[in-house]
């Protein structure tokens, strides 16, 4: 199945023996994070007012038959959530239970964030400082970050249109350095293609 937008939820430490939620949306055929918000709780109608902001953001229309994958939370599984996503004509999609790589880019993404320098080393002081860090890596994440599954290009690049010309190019200046030195390249060159189809949900192989 191909897939054009995946959430998930993450719970960030804040102040001892509290936790607020982290909604975030990915475009996963660019991987460029297209929307994220942080709540001191999950509800259903935070999220259904969440993903109507996204949808209208975005110019998501009934007929690019949009499908959002998500996990299995009770604000994504809620009936407010479904009469909205049927509204704007966008299919849901879930994780199926016991299969930890169905929801693999959204914690592709929460690991980075949890490794990058700008994530504190302790508890968060509040909300806002929560909020602040994840506009800053949102941020860099979609403009500074090459990405290893789109050939190392930022998730910008490849949203905007401009990636596969920089791998066109990529890919001449490393076929004229194979030219010029064919013995320190036995291997051939890298394939700087982009990726032309995104998966979720996998198929099982047959036996």
């Amino acid at each position: 199945m191909v897939a054009r937008d995946r959430s998930a939820l993450f719970r960030i430490n804040s102040v001892k023996g509290q936790f607020d939620d982290l909604s975030l949306v990915m475009d996963v055929w660019s991987r460029r994070i297209i929307g994220v918000e942080v709540h001191q709780c999950e509800a259903e109608e935070l999220a259904k007012n969440f993903f109507d902001r996204i949808c209208r953001d975005e110019g998501i229309s009934k007929e690019e038959a949009v499908v959002l994958h998500s996990d299995n939370g009770a604000p994504m599984r809620s009936s407010t959530l479904a009469a909205k996503m049927s509204q704007l004509g966008v299919s849901l999609s879930f994780s199926r239970p016991g299969v930890s790589n169905d929801n693999a880019f959204a914690e592709s993404v929460f690991r980075i964030m949890k490794h990058h320098e700008s994530y504190p080393s302790r508890r968060f002081r509040d909300l806002l400082s929560v909020r602040a860090l994840v506009e800053t890596f949102v941020d860099w994440y979609n403009s500074e970050h090459r990405h290893s599954g789109i050939s190392y290009v930022t998730p910008n690049q490849r949203h905007e249109g401009a990636a596969d010309e920089i791998c066109r190019i990529r890919q001449e200046t490393y076929e004229k350095a194979r030219q010029k030195n064919p013995r320190r390249w036995t291997r051939g060159t890298p394939d700087w293609s982009q990726p032309q189809i995104v998966r979720v949900n996998h198929p099982r192989p047959q036996k």
